[in-house]
């Protein structure tokens, strides 16, 4: 076992983040009724549902409608229509939808392409393990269905208790062939069991684009404003001395994905008086990253919420 301690990234829940305040409205009412038409009807049929889903949530949800805007004008360069927003909520929809086949193993119904195959073959083959920083954009189930089906790519979810439970039931509601393993943060034995799967290979897949509220963050310009990272992902890889990759499993419409991995920072040569200038540019890295997909692939980071409110609030009333 190496020589640095862990250090276990937990959040005070005094003020909790906006979008634990206000949690995507629908989406498990939204998962369970399209588990029971996908089943009922299959894959292609069912989708019809989808777009009347996309057109109720377009027109009756009007906070959500709001700061999607927000975030749709500053990824597109222009002020979002009434399509662009329906696209938006379609895609949403869609990747939601899809959950129930992925998780199912129909792994053939899809079509994929891949971006950053030979990086990931590379750190396959060192053993070492790795971190997969993700966001919430596009599909991470793709993301571990594709995994599922390559030799050596076992990835492994670590989350905070409030997802973790979000995901169990889901997978509770689904009862799916493919269950992902998900290790629940903000304790000592969740990061131990981190650090075993990570010696054991695995690559462990975390969410790196929200704040659960009074933890370590970062100020970033983001999509022209700045916006707060949390710290406490990127420190837990660099504590633990492993290469950091951005994940992504875009939805590209119909039944296709583009999976991307690209490498954010390699924290295995990275000694501990270089560790807080390595974690800062590493988050510095993956801002640009979700940017750049952002704007290449707008319609598919769901964050339905005031993304920007909380670095706002801080400017105005610093600790």
């Amino acid at each position: 076992m190496k020589s640095d301690s862990v250090v276990v990234p937990t959040a005070p829940r005094t003020t909790p983040a906006e979008w634990l305040r206000s949690p995507e409205r629908g989406s498990m009412t939204l998962l369970r009724v399209m588990a029971a038409a996908s089943h009922l009807l299959g894959r292609a049929p069912s989708r019809l549902l989808l777009h009347l889903i996309a057109t109720y949530f377009v027109l009756f949800a009007p906070t959500a409608r709001r700061h999607a805007r927000n975030y749709l004008r500053r990824a597109l360069g222009r002020e979002p229509g009434f399509a662009d927003r329906y696209r938006h909520v379609l895609n949403f929809a869609s990747t939601i939808h899809d959950r129930v086949y992925l998780l199912d193993d129909c792994f053939d119904q899809f079509e994929f392409s891949l971006e950053g195959d030979e990086l990931m073959r590379k750190i396959i083959a060192g053993g070492q393990g790795a971190f997969l920083m993700g966001a919430h954009m596009g599909s991470f189930e793709v993301t571990h269905a594709f995994g599922a089906h390559q030799p050596g790519l076992n990835i492994v979810m670590a989350m905070y208790e409030d997802n973790a439970r979000k995901i169990s039931a889901m997978l509770q509601a689904l009862r799916p062939v493919l269950k992902p393993e998900v290790i629940s943060l903000g304790h000592i034995e969740a990061m131990l069991k981190v650090r075993q799967r990570l010696d054991e290979g695995a690559f462990v897949g975390i969410l790196g684009d929200r704040t659960l509220g009074d933890e370590p963050l970062q100020e970033v310009n983001f999509l022209g404003s700045p916006a707060y990272f949390p710290v406490g992902p990127m420190r837990a890889a660099a504590l633990l001395r492993r290469p950091t990759v951005f994940m992504l499993g875009l939805y590209r419409g119909g039944n296709r994905y583009h999976l991307v991995f690209d490498l954010i920072a390699d924290f295995s040569a990275v000694g501990r008086a270089q560790r807080a200038a390595a974690v800062e540019e590493a988050i510095k890295r993956y801002a640009a990253l979700l940017e750049k997909y952002c704007r290449s692939d707008p319609y598919n980071w769901f964050n339905f919420f005031d993304f920007w409110r909380d670095a706002a609030v801080r400017r105005s009333h610093p600790s």
